[in-house]
């Protein structure tokens, strides 16, 4: 006997030998089904994942401002009013000394609760009256109606529409 092993080829034979399969196929893995368990863990995951996902877009805008306008008009004294050069004025001891720029300017909702307030704006003599322009910024929408009182005088009833497009128009004396 000879201790001679043969030398392998320089180049591999590109047939498989006779008897062996064309390609060698794996068998695919057994399937394991998920038991209760891991199931319930990974739907507890993915509920958890989406209520993430929606509380942080949410989240992300910030709290939204109620929706608001400025509710605009003019204030007309119709008596005792007097030409200050620049503006307009009152008589001393008229009646209306109360009335005058600045003078508080309040909003109510249909409810009567105070929802906004502001201040008459700047005035002009007009014929003998006073006209004073009225701008209260960020007045809620949403009611069925506004009512408006200058000063202490009484309120003013508004429709949501009137008070929006600048609809006040009121006057005194």
């Amino acid at each position: 006997m000879d201790n001679h092993i043969p030398e392998p080829p320089a180049t591999p034979p590109t047939v498989p030998p006779v008897g062996w399969p064309a390609t060698l196929e794996v068998p695919a893995p057994a399937k394991r089904r998920l038991g209760p368990v891991a199931a319930g863990l990974i739907g507890l995951a993915v509920g958890a994942g989406i209520v993430g996902g929606i509380w942080a877009i949410t989240a992300a805008g910030g709290p939204s401002e109620p929706a608001t306008f400025t509710l605009e008009g003019d204030f007309t004294l119709t008596e005792d009013a007097t030409d200050t050069g620049d503006d307009c004025g009152v008589g001393y001891d008229s009646g209306y000394d109360d009335i005058a720029e600045g003078t508080s300017v309040t909003v109510y909702g249909a409810d009567g609760d105070v929802i906004a307030t502001g201040a008459l704006g700047d005035s002009t003599y007009q014929g003998y009256t006073c006209v004073f322009e009225i701008s209260v910024p960020d007045v809620p929408k949403g009611e069925k109606f506004y009512k408006v009182e200058v000063s202490h005088r009484g309120t003013l009833q508004l429709s949501a529409e009137e008070a929006e497009n600048g609809g006040l128009s009121a006057s005194l004396g």
